[in-house]
């Protein structure tokens, strides 16, 4: 048996290198605060995870929650085994009931420690390598119709070929928006263009402007706030439709595929409690005959590593998409995260997640329990 014996926490600011990412209803997020873990055992192996909400008004997360709820969670951990990932799940769900996103980064941990304790990378133990190439998309952050189709031809000559358009605001603007990078992609040569409300539009503003776009080959992601409202307009559309914020967890993504809800779903590890619960997800999902995309909410080079594992053990049919965050922000919290190439990375062959946070950036803990 390991026990943990320490948990330390850190955190650290991510700033942007476009210098603002902006999404539906005018929210939008300068630098990030990202929280960081390790977790040190008895067995002279430690194991990292991180968090990075998008924001406070993204979902029902935030920075400094994150750090509150590790702080009520980890006296219960310590001298427990970090190996048995459903028993360290199950206490963190009963000293602390929701509030997923404060348990990914500790359940993140004790699976990088289980990966360098059996001297495998996570994305053996999460059901093997099937991609050493995992395809990326990119973000296009919310501005005028012009400055969005601008960015195109900067992001394909990186590699990027699966765009993901912010929208979510004014239906006319939305419009222009859409269509203006349409004209900036090739779908023919294999570029494809999702429109994501971030939960912006209300019913109607989603139907006037699923409507106006009808002639394009792009998919409707996450159009209004509530569940409900999103089923309702994807009755109403052919487009290939996608959720998001709704899949928060195992439960939720049963009730959306029994109501037909959804053709693709974007799989967020830390809205969903870490890499144990979303694993879950990913294998119905996959069994289900659903496309996905692998990712988070934000992060840096921990999540990076994180979500490359968890899209490199699903199966290549199912994978849509994945996100390189931490080539979207200035700083870099560790060493041997995957870096973008072409469009696409790959998971590290290392053990456990393969990263070591770095010293120099990370400073000293913010809270320590041992």
């Amino acid at each position: 048996m390991v026990a943990i014996t320490k948990i330390e926490v850190f955190r650290v600011d991510l700033p942007l290198k476009e210098g603002r990412y902006s999404w539906a209803r005018g929210k939008f997020v300068d630098v990030f605060d990202c929280t960081l873990v390790r977790i040190s055992t008895d067995a002279g192996i430690h194991g990292v995870g991180e968090v990075t909400p998008l924001g406070p008004f993204y979902l029902p997360a935030y920075g400094p929650g994150a750090r509150e709820g590790i702080r009520h969670m980890a006296p219960h951990l310590l001298g427990m085994d970090p190996t048995q990932l459903e028993v360290i799940n199950a206490t963190m769900d009963e000293v602390l009931m929701g509030h997923s996103y404060c348990k990914s980064p500790i359940d993140m941990a004790c699976w990088d420690i289980l990966g360098k304790l059996t001297k495998q990378p996570v994305c053996a133990l999460l059901g093997g390598r099937f991609n050493t190439s995992i395809p990326l998309y990119r973000a296009i952050s919310q501005e005028s119709p012009e400055a969005m189709a601008g960015k195109v031809s900067g992001y394909r000559a990186e590699g990027y070929r699966k765009f993901q358009l912010k929208v979510g605001g004014n239906a006319a603007l939305d419009i222009a928006r859409v269509r203006a990078v349409a004209k900036e992609i090739d779908i023919a040569g294999g570029d494809t263009l999702v429109a994501d409300a971030n939960r912006g539009w209300l019913a109607e503003e989603a139907t006037r402007v699923i409507r106006a776009v009808q002639d394009l080959d792009v998919y409707i992601e996450q159009p209004c706030n509530s569940y409900e409202e999103c089923l309702k307009v994807r009755q109403r559309t052919q487009h290939p439709f996608v959720l998001d914020e709704s899949i928060d967890s195992v439960e939720a993504f049963l009730r959306a595929h029994a109501d037909k809800a959804m053709d693709a779903f974007n799989l967020k590890i830390s809205k969903v409690g870490g890499l144990t619960r979303a694993r879950q997800i990913r294998d119905l999902g996959a069994r289900l005959g659903y496309a996905m995309t692998i990712e988070d909410s934000w992060g840096g080079d921990v999540i990076t590593a994180a979500i490359s594992h968890l899209a490199a053990s699903t199966p290549t049919r199912n994978l849509y998409a994945s996100t390189d965050f931490n080539s979207y922000v200035t700083v870099s919290t560790a060493n041997g995260a995957p870096q973008r190439k072409n469009g696409a990375m790959a998971a590290s062959e290392e053990p456990g997640l393969g990263v070591e946070l770095r010293a120099n950036i990370i400073g000293s803990p913010v809270d320590t329990y041992q």
